[in-house]
This record gives structure tokens, C-alpha cells and sequence, in this order.
């Protein structure tokens, strides 16, 4: 059995979003900008592809793409008069349902894409074929709601793969953890009353939506309790993160014992991201993932599962799926971050340090 498949498809890096300047739609006096304009580009994830080959980290995974998730599969999640409106707009030439979700023509087919690597990703390891994967899955999906998109997401690939995999049978219990910098706020109301999806979310307090992701959102109904939001202030670094992780995420996975472990694995609390105010190196991506690496060998079989979300640094986002990849994999290949050491040497004062691990501590003496 091959240990880590790497799902990708050259589709997912034509997505558009149209003239935009940073989140700006480009008119009157906001100039357009050499690039399509949005920070979810293809480059962070086209330049993370090319270096894991460059390196030859890629002959360490199994390299694997896959078909468009079918409408039946969306339908799982999404309300069929959202995709009807999807798919008339991104046959018209492309446009926009809501302001933060810009597509171009052919959008509906990528997303459609990007999601069906998510379930592949699923499924494959669910049967045995690889023990973790990772889908380098574009647009992403973790803000979109069943009948709203937002933030960059369209469509809700890990909702989806979810879906799916429960209506095939081959799963029963899942946690999800979104690293990614901004609150997971589609995933949690797709699964808020759900016992069987646990969903945590590790974000910047406020940040992107600034209206969700409080630690009181705790689900509803038979759901109570299993949704787990860990809001962090800005200027949150790496042993903030890893401390989050050892006292809080862990701890509540064990608990509740899944049978898969899938991460929302956004790359946007990185230090030199344009979109957040958090110091993490690809240290600390390459700690969180052994850590969970280890947690799902010991209670799942090793089935692990990372999405790719947001990151939206260009340079560093590859160094980071690159770290990500080589402990997935027990890779030899261990390359140099080029800005790692830019980025340890701005981490927060220990007081600030302490600041945070009196949150942490709050929020482990509520859960525990």
C-alpha cells in the first residue's frame, strides 16, 4: 500500500476571479493589478506543486487526480437552486453570487473539480488504498454555506467528501481540525447539529467572518458540544499554535475517537501572509501535522486527510505544504525555509506568550 497520495488536477490552477485589487472590485480609482487581482491565485498553489517535483518529494507520494464531483454528490450539501444559479452565471461567462466569491467562466466545472479531489482523497484512504492523503483542492471551500458562497469558496469540498463517504457507508465518525487563519464558518453550519462530524477550528479572532467563530458556538441540538471553535488574537505564533494543539485539539480528538482525521489545511497563519496578523513558520505546520500524523496512527488506522485551503503568500505557501508533505509521507527529502528564520525571529514576546496561554487555559478548563 502506497502511504500518501497527492490529489491535484491542472484544471483547479485556471479558476478566476476576475479584476479585483486585493479584495477591491477594480473601478474608479482602484487600478487593476498585473496578476487576476485576487490573493487566491494559482501561483501559491502551482508553485507548491512545482517544488514538491523540483525537490523530488514527488516520487515519495503517490501522485493521483480525479473526476468532477457529479451534481448528485453536490446535492448532498448544496441546495439545488444555488447550484442552478452557480452553473447559469458560470455557463454566462462567469460573475459573482455574492461580492467575496468571484468566478470566471468554466467556474462551476473547477469547483466541481476541486471538490471531487476532496472526495477522492476520502475515499482512498477510507478503503485502504493509501493511508493519508492530501488534496490540493482549488477553489476552496471551508467559508461556503449550502446555499451561499463566500470567501473565495464556492462549494464545500470537505462538506462534500463528507457527505459522500457517509452515504457510501465507509464512514462513521469524522474530526475535522480548519488551521486555516480564518474561521471555518461554512463547515460548522453544514455539520452544527451533527454528533458524528466533530469540527474544530483553530483562527484569528475576528478576522475573516467577523461575525463568527466564537468559543460559545458550541452546536445544536444532538450536535451540542461537537463543534469546538479556538479563537486566537493576532499576533499569535508558533508556540501558541503548538500549545493549542498538545492542550486543546489533541486531547479533545482522543476523546472523541473518529475514524478519520481531516484537516482544512490553510496555510494563512503564515508570518508573511497578506490576509492575517499571525507568526507561524512552516515549523509549525510540519509540528501540528506530526502531531496529528501520530494521533491518527494511534486511534485511526492513520487516516489522515488534508484539504487545501486558503494561504496566500506566494513565496512561502509552498515552503509550508512542503513541510506538511515530507512528515505525511516520513519523507527523507528536508528542505531549507527560505524566510523560516525571518519569521522565528519575529515571534511574540513570552508575555505575550503567557497572554495567550491564559485563553488556552480558559478554554481547556471549559472543555475539560
Amino acid at each position: 500500500m502506497s502511504k500518501t497520495g497527492f490529489f491535484s488536477h491542472e484544471e483547479c490552477f485556471w479558476h478566476s476571479g476576475g479584476n479585483y485589487a486585493l479584495t477591491l472590485p477594480v473601478r474608479g480609482l482602484v487600478q487593476p493589478l498585473m496578476s487576476n487581482g485576487l490573493p487566491e491565485n494559482p501561483e501559491t498553489k502551482r508553485r507548491f506543486k512545482n517544488l514538491i517535483e523540483l525537490t523530488g518529494l514527488s516520487q515519495d507520494l503517490d501522485m493521483k487526480s480525479a473526476a468532477r464531483a457529479s451534481i448528485t454528490e453536490l446535492e448532498t450539501v448544496h441546495t439545488n437552486s444555488y447550484l442552478n444559479e452557480f452553473r447559469a452565471l458560470s455557463e454566462s461567462g462567469g460573475g459573482e453570487i455574492v461580492l467575496t466569491a468571484p468566478f470566471g467562466a468554466g467556474g462551476f466545472e473547477i469547483a466541481s473539480r476541486s471538490a471531487g479531489l476532496v472526495i477522492a482523497a476520502v475515499e482512498s484512504v477510507l478503503k485502504g488504498e493509501l493511508e493519508n492523503a492530501y488534496a490540493l483542492s482549488r477553489p476552496p471551500g471551508h467559508h461556503c454555506m449550502p446555499d451561499f458562497p463566500n470567501g473565495f469558496c464556492l462549494l464545500n469540498n470537505i462538506g462534500i467528501a463528507l457527505k459522500v463517504a457517509k452515504a457510501k457507508n465507509i464512514l462513521q465518525k469524522v474530526a475535522i481540525v480548519d488551521w486555516d487563519v480564518h474561521h471555518g464558518n461554512g463547515t460548522e453550519s453544514i455539520f452544527y447539529s451533527d454528533p458524528s462530524v466533530f469540527t474544530i477550528s483553530l483562527h484569528q479572532e475576528r478576522n475573516y467572518p467577523l461575525d463568527t467563530g466564537s468559543f460559545d458556538h458550541r452546536g445544536e441540538g444532538a450536535g451540542e458540544g461537537f463543534n469546538l471553535n479556538i479563537p486566537l488574537p493576532p499576533g499569535s505564533g508558533h508556540r501558541a499554535y503548538i500549545e493549542t494543539m498538545r492542550r486543546i485539539v489533541l486531547p479533545s480528538i482522543e476523546t472523541y475517537k473518529p475514524d478519520l482525521i481531516l484537516v482544512a489545511c490553510g496555510f494563512d497563519a503564515s508570518g508573511v501572509d497578506p490576509l492575517s496578523r499571525m507568526l507561524c513558520s512552516s515549523n509549525t505546520f510540519k509540528e501540528m501535522t506530526g502531531m496529528l500524523v501520530e494521533l491518527a496512527k494511534k486511534h485511526c488506522d492513520g487516516r489522515l486527510v488534508m484539504a487545501h485551503e486558503g494561504g496566500y503568500s506566494e513565496v512561502h505557501v509552498p515552503f509550508c505544504g512542503h513541510s506538511v508533505l515530507q512528515v505525511m509521507s516520513s519523507s527523507s527529502i528536508n528542505i531549507s525555509d527560505p524566510l523560516g528564520n525571518r519569521i522565528e525571529s519575529q515571534q511574540p514576546s513570552l508575555e505575550f506568550d503567557d497572554f495567550v496561554f491564559q485563553i488556552i487555559h480558559r478554554i481547556e478548563r471549559e472543555l475539560f
